[in-house]
């Protein structure tokens, strides 16, 4: 799977085929056009007329009324297209210093850079990095994904030392919220109680004792 499939698309047509793979991964089901549009904040007319053209390259698997999957090469295009991105981002974060609530934008611009040899000397020159500065894993450039066990800090466990693996909400709001409650990648947190009212917790960070909101809880990742 090194060799990314010979298509040329567009950058457009490549965040649509990575936005069915990230839908896909969530539901594992058939995509519909309305939960394509939703993401890609479009109308459902465009989602149709770029899935006919995705079809035509035979990218995906399309009958109208009946959802979306990506075909073997459609799922390619779309893992390298994520692998880029959160190398990308583990570049700006490392190597450039940019805090990991600026980056998104960026590697969204940098991953369309199609050149197989510039992604390959990069994850070198990372030292191979298995996860991005959000704690998503990174493909590998045969396509494998190394899955951790973990769970969300909401379905936590109470009284057991874990440490922050990844967040899912990259945006930077969140992700500043997070900083300046010190909760980063690799912290140690203790889920301590969850209250029955509202599912808010109390979380142990540092000998600090600090309440976040259920929706907060269920955007971070945690394990051993």
């Amino acid at each position: 799977m090194s060799n990314i499939v010979p298509i040329s698309l567009t950058s457009t047509e490549e965040n649509y085929l990575k936005c069915i793979y990230k839908i896909y991964l969530i539901n594992e089901s058939e995509v519909s056009t309305n939960q394509i549009s939703v993401k890609m904040n479009t109308s459902a007319a465009s989602v149709t007329d770029m899935l006919r053209k995705l079809s035509e390259k035979r990218l995906i698997h399309y009958q109208k009324y009946k959802g979306v999957t990506l075909t073997m090469l459609g799922q390619n295009r779309a893992i390298q297209l994520v692998r880029k991105h959160r190398l990308w981002e583990s570049f700006l974060v490392d190597k450039l210093k940019y805090s990991w609530d600026e980056v998104h934008e960026i590697a969204e611009q940098l991953e369309h850079i199609e050149s197989e040899t510039l992604i390959s000397k990069l994850d070198e020159f990372l030292g191979f990095p298995t996860v991005d500065p959000h704690g998503d894993p990174i493909p590998t450039s045969e396509g494998v994904i190394y899955e951790r066990l973990e769970t969300l800090l909401s379905e936590a466990p109470l009284n057991k030392e874990l440490s922050v693996l990844g967040v899912i909400d990259h945006s930077s709001p969140f992700l500043q919220y997070l900083d300046a409650r010190n909760l980063k990648l690799g912290q140690s947190i203790t889920k301590l109680k969850e209250f029955e009212f509202d599912k808010s917790i109390i979380v142990l960070i540092n000998k600090d004792e600090i309440t976040i909101s259920h929706k907060v809880a269920s955007n971070i990742r945690v394990g051993e």
